[in-house]
């Protein structure tokens, strides 16, 4: 009999992979709102550079716009961010910002002095290490009165399935608890069950990173590529704050997400398409694989002589890079910056996936440059067009998703926006000069360094890369 159970086992567990990896998307995912009037847009970066002498000099906006916005809130707020924690591997003991705890605070205090308002955080199960851990913070926020939605990751499609088929026919079942564990925790202090390390192989997230607040009779709104991690209060972020009809958008989008935890989210629902064209800068709510097709279609809209700028913490997902180099090789002017992937929160990476994909896009004569980094990270996911023609308009995509096929494969949860607008919109110019300061290091203020310092790709990692993409046993 054993060889008919093993059979039936290994049938049962590839039968189980392929359908966790090409399941129906819940309802709500993978959308393209509407273009919309782009009203009070503001970008915003979080930025590091270094003086000759190595002293670290930074400027951070984002999450100072967010506590703010949080601040003047009346009726609502939904925070929605990936990584909400005070963990930091083996970086802990460095002096970090304790954004964790300065948000906690931000959202705690408006509560105490707006008691009717309504506040839902939403977050990833990374936080509590999928049931293994019970954040103090997290607690001090339901005690206040904040609704708290642990994201269900199991709705979403595996993005490993040859580990996913496996966990969903046995360890998914048997849950998690925070007492009793007894392994390191991966991430940070105490310790945490066996089932939390088999939850973290399948590689899902709730990868977002959004805000929505009323104001007054309006609604504001953020999308950003930064969270409230204290590890991560160094790295270089971007962030669009908007607001009107685009951030009713940004809200219908967390209601699927809220409500596969039976939350539901107060506040009007999204408005109407235009009957017609918007004129002038325009806004648009991007998730999960829209944001795959909006990059797609903005490096394809690209002509000679067009300006393609790129600055992303991860860059592997294979359509978009073979786009990169037929833009380039249309005589698009593309740069692309890049983080070395060196490091995270204290241990040594070893340039996956970008050293052997910058490599290919050198190869191709596509002009590389590295941010300089010492423990940080250059975190954003940025994508800048603009046209030969003085007069055309430009565009711009940012938000949470890296250009990876985890990211944009409607694998994870993701939100990002498209700007498009004439070229003397604010938010574009802000946009611009953040790539030009990044991009053009000078001696006073060292920003980014050329192509060779990173050079070192090898065939084994081109292949591993390649293999690690594709099958999803990956982190990126």
């Amino acid at each position: 009999m054993w060889p008919w159970i093993v059979t039936a086992l290994l049938v049962a567990w590839l039968a189980m992979g392929a359908w966790q990896r090409y399941k129906p998307l819940p309802e709500g995912l993978g959308q393209a709102f509407p273009e919309r009037t782009a009203e009070g847009v503001r970008f915003l970066a979080d930025e590091t550079w270094y003086a000759p002498s190595g002293e670290r000099h930074a400027r951070r906006r984002i999450f100072d716009e967010a506590m703010a916005l949080i601040g003047q809130a009346e009726r609502l707020v939904v925070l929605d961010m990936f990584l909400f924690n005070d963990f930091a591997g083996a970086a802990d003991g460095q002096d970090f910002r304790p954004l964790s705890a300065q948000l906690t605070d931000a959202l705690v205090k408006r509560r105490s002095q707006r008691p009717a308002l309504e506040a839902v955080v939403i977050t990833d199960p990374l936080n509590t290490l999928y049931g293994g851990l019970a954040p103090a913070h997290l607690k001090r926020l339901r005690e206040a009165g904040v609704t708290v939605v642990i994201t269900d990751l199991t709705r979403l499609r595996a993005s490993n399935p040859l580990w996913s088929g496996a966990w969903h026919l046995g360890p998914r079942w048997l849950g998690n608890h925070h007492d009793g564990g007894w392994l390191p925790n991966p991430l940070g202090p105490g310790k945490v069950p066996l089932r939390s390390y088999l939850s973290l192989l399948n590689f899902n997230a709730n990868h977002r990173k959004t805000l929505v607040v009323d104001r007054g009779d309006g609604w504001s709104a953020l999308v950003t590529s930064a969270n409230p991690h204290d590890a991560s209060s160094r790295h270089g972020n971007v962030a669009l704050r908007f607001e009107g009809a685009a951030a009713l958008d940004l809200l219908a989008s967390e209601r699927p997400v809220a409500g596969w935890s039976g939350v539901r989210l107060p506040g009007p629902g999204a408005l109407d398409a235009p009957q017609a064209p918007v004129a002038g800068a325009r806004l648009q709510v991007l998730t999960e694989g829209a944001i795959r097709r909006a990059l797609l279609a903005a490096i394809e809209a690209s002509d000679s002589g067009d300006r393609l700028d790129v600055a992303v913490f991860y860059l592997s997902h294979r359509e978009l890079i073979e786009a990169l180099v037929a833009a380039r090789r249309r005589g698009v002017v593309l740069r692309v910056l890049l983080d070395p992937n060196r490091d995270a929160f204290g241990i040594e990476k070893g340039g996956i996936p970008n050293r052997p994909v910058a490599r290919e896009l050198h190869a191709a004569g596509v002009p590389i440059r590295w941010c300089v980094t010492q423990g940080e990270q250059c975190h954003s996911k940025l994508l800048l067009r603009r046209p030969a023609d003085a007069g055309g308009e430009v565009e711009m995509i940012l938000g949470s998703a890296n250009f990876t096929r985890r990211n944009l494969d409607d694998l994870n949860l993701e939100t990002s926006v498209r700007l498009v607008g004439p070229a003397g919109t604010e938010a574009l110019i802000d946009a611009a000069a953040f790539f030009e300061r990044r991009w053009h290091s000078t001696p006073p203020r060292i920003t980014s360094e050329p192509f060779a310092a990173h050079d070192d790709a090898s065939t084994g990692q081109w292949l591993r890369y390649r293999l690690m993409e594709a099958t999803g046993l990956s982190t990126f």
